[in-house]
Protein backbone atom coordinates (compact mmCIF):
# COMPACT_ATOMS: atom_id res chain seq x y z
CA UNK A 1 0.00 0.00 0.00
CA UNK A 2 1.03 3.42 -0.71
CA UNK A 3 -0.02 6.69 1.19
CA UNK A 4 1.24 10.26 -0.41
CA UNK A 5 1.58 13.46 0.51
CA UNK A 6 -0.56 16.46 0.96
CA UNK A 7 0.57 20.32 0.67
CA UNK A 8 -0.78 20.99 4.74
CA UNK A 9 2.88 20.80 6.35
CA UNK A 10 1.96 24.18 8.17
CA UNK A 11 -0.79 22.51 9.96
CA UNK A 12 0.19 20.47 13.20
CA UNK A 13 -0.96 16.65 12.70
CA UNK A 14 -3.98 16.77 15.28
CA UNK A 15 -5.32 19.94 13.11
CA UNK A 16 -6.02 18.08 9.83
CA UNK A 17 -9.35 17.66 9.21
CA UNK A 18 -9.00 13.80 8.22
CA UNK A 19 -6.18 13.28 11.27
CA UNK A 20 -8.87 10.42 12.70
CA UNK A 21 -9.35 8.68 9.48
CA UNK A 22 -5.61 8.52 8.71
CA UNK A 23 -4.61 7.32 11.83
CA UNK A 24 -7.43 4.45 11.49
CA UNK A 25 -6.07 4.11 7.87
CA UNK A 26 -2.21 3.59 9.37
CA UNK A 27 -3.59 1.15 12.34
CA UNK A 28 -5.27 -0.77 9.74
CA UNK A 29 -2.31 -1.13 7.24
CA UNK A 30 -0.03 -2.85 10.18
CA UNK A 31 -1.87 -6.36 10.21
CA UNK A 32 -3.67 -6.07 6.77
CA UNK A 33 -1.29 -4.83 4.74
CA UNK A 34 2.69 -6.64 4.03
CA UNK A 35 4.35 -3.34 3.48
CA UNK A 36 3.04 0.77 3.17
CA UNK A 37 5.39 3.08 0.98
CA UNK A 38 4.77 6.70 3.20
CA UNK A 39 5.72 9.15 0.59
CA UNK A 40 6.62 12.73 1.53
CA UNK A 41 4.16 14.71 4.06
CA UNK A 42 2.78 10.93 4.49
CA UNK A 43 6.19 10.00 5.55
CA UNK A 44 6.43 12.68 7.98
CA UNK A 45 3.05 11.43 9.12
CA UNK A 46 3.04 7.92 9.32
CA UNK A 47 6.89 8.22 11.45
CA UNK A 48 5.06 10.53 13.88
CA UNK A 49 1.95 8.30 14.47
CA UNK A 50 3.69 5.18 14.57
CA UNK A 51 7.03 5.97 16.28
CA UNK A 52 6.33 9.36 17.77
CA UNK A 53 8.91 11.41 16.08
CA UNK A 54 8.23 15.48 15.02
CA UNK A 55 8.43 17.01 12.04
CA UNK A 56 10.29 20.94 11.74
CA UNK A 57 9.33 23.49 10.16
CA UNK A 58 12.76 24.92 7.54
CA UNK A 59 13.34 28.31 6.94
CA UNK A 60 12.46 27.94 3.66
CA UNK A 61 11.45 25.44 1.19
CA UNK A 62 13.23 21.97 0.46
CA UNK A 63 12.74 22.64 -3.00
CA UNK A 64 15.05 20.81 -5.90
CA UNK A 65 16.90 17.43 -7.11
CA UNK A 66 19.23 17.31 -4.85
CA UNK A 67 22.67 14.20 -3.95
CA UNK A 68 21.51 11.73 -1.69
CA UNK A 69 24.57 8.87 -0.51
CA UNK A 70 23.28 4.88 0.28
CA UNK A 71 23.74 4.40 4.02
CA UNK A 72 23.34 0.23 3.90
CA UNK A 73 23.91 -1.23 0.35
CA UNK A 74 22.79 -4.78 1.83
CA UNK A 75 19.69 -3.45 2.33
CA UNK A 76 17.33 -5.16 -0.34
CA UNK A 77 15.41 -2.08 -1.12
CA UNK A 78 18.21 0.04 -2.00
CA UNK A 79 19.70 -2.90 -4.07
CA UNK A 80 21.43 -1.93 -7.31
CA UNK A 81 21.33 1.90 -6.16
CA UNK A 82 24.78 3.56 -7.37
CA UNK A 83 26.26 4.81 -4.44
CA UNK A 84 25.25 8.24 -4.84
CA UNK A 85 21.68 8.58 -6.89
CA UNK A 86 19.21 11.88 -6.91
CA UNK A 87 15.57 12.71 -5.75
CA UNK A 88 13.51 15.55 -6.04
CA UNK A 89 12.10 17.36 -3.06
CA UNK A 90 9.22 19.80 -2.32
CA UNK A 91 8.89 20.81 1.42
CA UNK A 92 8.00 22.85 4.20
CA UNK A 93 9.42 20.32 6.87
CA UNK A 94 11.95 17.93 7.53
CA UNK A 95 12.65 15.16 9.90
CA UNK A 96 15.89 15.00 12.35
CA UNK A 97 18.61 12.20 11.81
CA UNK A 98 18.84 12.07 15.88
CA UNK A 99 14.90 11.52 16.40
CA UNK A 100 15.12 8.23 13.78
CA UNK A 101 18.35 6.77 15.39
CA UNK A 102 16.68 6.52 19.16
CA UNK A 103 13.91 3.87 17.32
CA UNK A 104 15.59 0.86 17.12
CA UNK A 105 13.11 -0.66 14.88
CA UNK A 106 14.09 1.98 12.09
CA UNK A 107 16.64 2.13 10.11
CA UNK A 108 18.06 5.37 7.66
CA UNK A 109 19.14 3.72 4.14
CA UNK A 110 19.70 6.95 2.49
CA UNK A 111 20.39 10.56 2.82
CA UNK A 112 21.44 13.96 1.46
CA UNK A 113 24.62 16.83 3.23
CA UNK A 114 21.60 19.18 1.75
CA UNK A 115 18.09 17.69 2.10
CA UNK A 116 18.75 15.75 5.12
CA UNK A 117 16.82 12.22 5.59
CA UNK A 118 15.54 10.63 2.21
CA UNK A 119 14.39 7.29 3.25
CA UNK A 120 13.72 5.40 5.75
CA UNK A 121 12.63 1.53 6.60
CA UNK A 122 11.75 -0.14 9.82
CA UNK A 123 13.69 -3.55 9.88
CA UNK A 124 10.66 -6.04 9.83
CA UNK A 125 10.06 -4.18 6.28
CA UNK A 126 6.25 -3.20 6.86
CA UNK A 127 7.32 0.20 6.71
CA UNK A 128 8.98 2.34 3.94
CA UNK A 129 9.04 6.25 4.66
CA UNK A 130 10.50 8.59 1.73
CA UNK A 131 10.64 12.20 2.20
CA UNK A 132 11.24 13.00 -1.40
CA UNK A 133 9.30 12.49 -4.48
CA UNK A 134 11.17 10.05 -6.64
CA UNK A 135 7.68 9.66 -8.51
CA UNK A 136 7.94 13.01 -10.14
CA UNK A 137 7.55 13.43 -13.55
CA UNK A 138 9.80 15.32 -15.48
CA UNK A 139 7.60 18.89 -15.24
CA UNK A 140 6.48 18.22 -12.00
CA UNK A 141 8.67 20.62 -9.76
CA UNK A 142 8.25 23.20 -12.94
CA UNK A 143 4.69 23.06 -11.91
CA UNK A 144 5.47 23.62 -8.62
CA UNK A 145 7.48 26.64 -9.17
CA UNK A 146 4.94 28.53 -11.28
CA UNK A 147 2.00 27.35 -9.40
CA UNK A 148 3.58 29.25 -6.37
CA UNK A 149 4.89 32.22 -8.33
CA UNK A 150 1.40 32.77 -9.19
CA UNK A 151 0.22 32.46 -5.77
CA UNK A 152 2.46 34.91 -4.91
CA UNK A 153 4.83 33.13 -3.17
CA UNK A 154 8.01 34.03 -2.02
CA UNK A 155 9.94 30.83 -3.95
CA UNK A 156 13.37 30.38 -5.36
CA UNK A 157 14.10 28.19 -8.33
CA UNK A 158 14.11 25.06 -7.77
CA UNK A 159 18.01 23.55 -7.14
CA UNK A 160 19.56 21.35 -9.71
CA UNK A 161 16.56 21.39 -12.12
CA UNK A 162 16.50 23.99 -14.49
CA UNK A 163 20.09 24.24 -16.57
CA UNK A 164 22.38 26.85 -15.21
CA UNK A 165 19.32 27.78 -13.02
CA UNK A 166 17.23 29.28 -15.96
CA UNK A 167 13.52 28.83 -15.61
CA UNK A 168 13.05 28.57 -19.44
CA UNK A 169 15.14 26.08 -20.19
CA UNK A 170 13.60 22.51 -20.25
CA UNK A 171 14.82 20.41 -16.67
CA UNK A 172 17.29 17.45 -17.10
CA UNK A 173 15.78 14.54 -15.35
CA UNK A 174 18.45 12.44 -13.77
CA UNK A 175 16.23 10.72 -10.95
CA UNK A 176 13.92 8.35 -13.70
CA UNK A 177 16.59 5.12 -13.19
CA UNK A 178 16.60 5.14 -9.20
CA UNK A 179 13.19 5.73 -8.75
CA UNK A 180 11.87 2.74 -11.32
CA UNK A 181 14.32 0.48 -9.19
CA UNK A 182 13.36 1.82 -5.79
CA UNK A 183 9.54 1.03 -6.33
CA UNK A 184 10.16 -2.32 -8.34
CA UNK A 185 12.55 -2.96 -4.94
CA UNK A 186 9.64 -2.26 -2.60
CA UNK A 187 7.27 -4.70 -4.44
CA UNK A 188 9.45 -7.20 -5.44
CA UNK A 189 11.48 -7.72 -1.74
CA UNK A 190 9.03 -5.47 0.69
CA UNK A 191 6.40 -7.48 -0.90
CA UNK A 192 5.79 -9.54 -3.57
CA UNK A 193 8.07 -12.03 -1.81
CA UNK A 194 7.36 -12.39 1.59
CA UNK A 195 3.56 -11.85 1.04
CA UNK A 196 1.66 -15.19 2.39
CA UNK A 197 -0.31 -15.95 -0.83
CA UNK A 198 -2.89 -18.73 -0.26
CA UNK A 199 -4.03 -20.78 -3.57
CA UNK A 200 -7.29 -22.29 -3.93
Amino acid sequence: MKIIGAPIEHLDFEEIDYWEEMKKIMEWSKKNVTSTFYICWASQAGLYYHFGINKYNLKEKMFGVYKHKVNNIKNPLVRGFDDEFYAPHSRYTTIKKEDIEKIPDLEILAESDEAGIYLVASKDHKMVFATGHSEYDPLTLKYEYERDLAKGLKIKVPKNYFPNDDATRMPVVNWRSHASLLFSNWLNYYVYQITPFKLK
